[in-house]
């Protein structure tokens, strides 16, 4: 925690930061509907307006930036963190997929649906080496039922879009592994780390029942700890944020837990690399509104396009 740097405060409810090609970082506010830059001599600035809630981002092979949008949320301002999520939107209509260009930070929507199905909440996203991408959705609770969440595949043409598995519960993080094989992702309500290994783009081996979701099982947590978004070392270990206990959790492939960094916040929600060697790491502290970096003790892995 020494090493911690603060770059930004006062952020509602910071999420999905990203690396662009300048070392410039960019992130979402969720409870703002924005996406927000932070530049190398620490200058902060609005990069585009998404309304809606946006979450994790992600560079393309076009160098425009994709983004996951939970569709927005209700927010409380004040209690015992600085935006807390009290509910779904007035206006809510349901999550969607939007391109930003990065000239003209024009903002179109790509998907909302799935054939007839709508989107839900898309929380995370992470780009093949094919020019695709996977992502998460959670799903959006309701009062009185919650919408299941699933994985998809998709092209950033706005054409064509896969079901990858479904229904999966609280899917959130979603990375790939070093050799683009597999196919991870963290479940929030039970703090653990599942795997898929890949086929072709867009599709996966399943495994049968028991399995909830044709995932294998890399590992999980003990208590009452919560998976949020992700990133993998260029070893191939996991670094899931975990909040309630406020820490980075890495994972191995094998699922042991080879080490647990602590963040200044409860509420630690997503981590990226960058730096010419990899080894900053740039993590999103939501509890108290604020993004920060600090030397990673391992490089991060490469993201495609990045």
């Amino acid at each position: 925690m020494s090493d911690i740097k603060i770059l930004a405060t006062g952020l509602k409810f910071p999420e999905g930061p990203a690396v662009l090609a300048d070392g410039s970082v960019v992130f979402t506010e969720i409870a703002g509907g924005t996406i927000k830059r932070v530049t190398a001599d620490g200058t902060l600035s609005e990069f585009a307006v998404t309304g809606g809630g946006p979450n994790g981002i992600a560079v393309g092979p076009d160098g425009a930036l994709y983004v996951c949008n939970n569709g927005g949320n209700d927010w409380e301002q004040g209690g015992h963190i600085a935006y807390a999520n009290v509910g779904i939107a007035k206006d809510y209509a349901g999550g969607y997929i939007q391109r930003v260009d990065p000239k003209s930070k024009e903002v179109r929507v790509l998907y909302t649906h799935y054939g007839p199905n709508k989107l839900s909440a898309p929380n995370d996203i992470v780009f093949d080496a094919h020019g695709g991408f996977y992502f998460s959705d959670i799903g959006k609770r309701h009062k009185r039922y919650r919408e299941h969440g699933g994985l998809y595949y998709a092209t950033i043409d706005g054409a064509n879009i896969r079901e990858v598995a479904y229904p999966v519960g609280t899917p959130n993080g979603v990375g790939l592994s070093p050799s683009g094989d597999v196919l991870y992702y963290a479940e929030t309500d039970t703090s653990r780390l599942w795997a898929y290994d890949i086929v072709e783009p867009g599709v996966v081996k399943k495994l049968p029942y028991p399995s909830p979701n044709g995932g294998r099982l890399i590992g999980g947590l003990p208590g009452y700890q919560r998976f949020d978004s992700l990133a993998l070392e260029s070893n191939g270990n996991v670094c899931v944020a975990t909040f309630v206990t406020g820490y980075i959790t890495v994972m191995s492939p094998a699922g042991e837990v080879v080490r647990k960094i602590k963040m200044p916040d409860v509420f630690p929600t997503n981590i990226c690399f960058g730096g010419p060697d990899l080894r900053t790491a740039y993590i999103t502290l939501s509890g108290d509104g604020k993004l920060a970096s600090m030397t990673w003790p391992e490089p991060g892995l490469k993201l495609n396009y990045y």
